[in-house]
């Protein structure tokens, strides 16, 4: 009887011992699997040291929650061609996040749903410096004036297709 009661008792206190083992454990695993999910993309940028409207578009994506690396270049247009991005779409800064490039005042909602629909692409571009892209928001009479603009898909073979279209916006003051 003594055997017997000594195995019970060996045997509750490993149940209890794993029990509370396999708790610590995914109590403990919660913030690495939380910092995991919430670690933020990487954006790598190309721009010249001077343009003010690369500034403001880092700062877009940064406010957006992304992770930027700067990179000052005196020629966008060398990287583009390194990357095999068409200039037909080229802008002030060029952009790498994974595999896709990001040419232009790319907005960072669109790069979002980038990453979610995972496209096969080169990447998308904004080309030239429409005024209320992110980066180019206007100033002074120009404050809340938006150009209509469209964000290009830019696909593998080099051709492109509308990925979203913004319409314009006309300042509100008189």
């Amino acid at each position: 009887m003594i055997a017997t009661s000594a195995i019970k008792l060996i045997s509750r206190r490993a149940v209890l011992q794993l029990s509370l083992f396999g708790v610590s454990s995914a109590l403990l695993s919660q913030p690495l699997q939380a910092a995991s999910r919430t670690t933020a993309p990487v954006i790598t940028v190309w721009k010249t040291p001077s343009c003010g409207c690369c500034k403001a578009w880092v700062a877009h994506l940064r406010q957006n929650g992304f992770e930027v690396v700067t990179n000052d270049v005196s020629d966008t247009s060398a990287v583009r061609k390194k990357f095999d991005f068409p200039d037909q779409y080229g802008s002030c800064h060029t952009a790498k996040l994974g595999e896709y490039v990001l040419e232009g005042h790319v907005p960072a909602e669109d790069i979002r749903k980038l990453l979610q629909d995972k496209p096969p692409a080169r990447g998308l571009a904004v080309p030239s410096m429409p005024l209320g892209s992110p980066g180019m928001e206007g100033v002074g009479p120009y404050a809340g004036v938006r150009h209509a603009y469209n964000v290009l898909l830019v696909l593998n073979d080099g051709s492109s297709r509308v990925f979203k279209s913004y319409a314009a916006i006309s300042s509100n003051k008189s």
